[in-house]
């Protein structure tokens, strides 16, 4: 059986769910709330001021925070229980990492960067930055990133060795937290 779903007044960005409540982050910077067992709204919208360029969402269970990359160099945290919002991790305007995708992992949140193809883990504890990883050149478009159990990266990226127009997935080792990086697995999808 298929629901559907339309929100109505901005183009959906990202997708994520804690309890019955799914959160959809809209193009317009705003958040909004939806009852996952009847798929109906909720009478309540986050209004994120200061938010530009919303590319993902994610949310900590163990926090109850939902984390938001904005393209703009930041990453949002919004509280769950309050609604309260704060600008969480501002990247440097001179730093040439573009905050893109998220995902989380107990509380580690794992972030991915296009331009360059990089990838930074924090600690949604402290924000504290856990790893940076940079890819290899022949990487040339990172989409996303997920930390497995045993405690790897897998990557689904654009650009190998052999191709740089090939899609691929790449399991990635981190060696140390000082910025090294070992491709252990390497597939290839068509």
């Amino acid at each position: 059986m298929c629901h559907l779903l339309y929100v109505v007044g901005g183009r959906v960005i990202g997708v994520t769910y804690l309890d019955n409540i799914m959160y959809v982050v809209c193009h317009d910077s705003t958040i909004r709330l939806y009852n996952t067992d009847t798929y109906s709204p909720l009478d309540v919208v986050i209004n994120v001021t200061g938010m530009k360029d919303p590319r993902d969402i994610v949310v900590c269970r163990h926090d109850r925070q939902l984390y938001v990359a904005d393209y703009d160099y930041c990453i949002w945290r919004v509280s769950v229980d309050d609604h309260s919002y704060v600008k969480w991790q501002t990247m440097s305007s001179t730093d040439t990492f573009h905050v893109n995708t998220l995902s989380v992992t107990s509380r580690r949140l794992l972030v991915t960067s296009l331009r360059p193809p990089t990838l930074r883990q924090y600690s949604t504890v402290d924000s504290q930055l856990l790893h940076h990883i940079p890819l290899p050149q022949y990487v040339q478009w990172l989409r996303h990133a997920v930390e497995t159990t045993r405690q790897t990266f897998v990557v689904g990226h654009r650009g190998t060795s052999e191709d740089e127009l090939q899609y691929a997935v790449s399991e990635l080792l981190p060696v140390t937290a000082v910025n090294a990086i070992r491709q252990s697995r390497f597939n290839q999808f068509s």
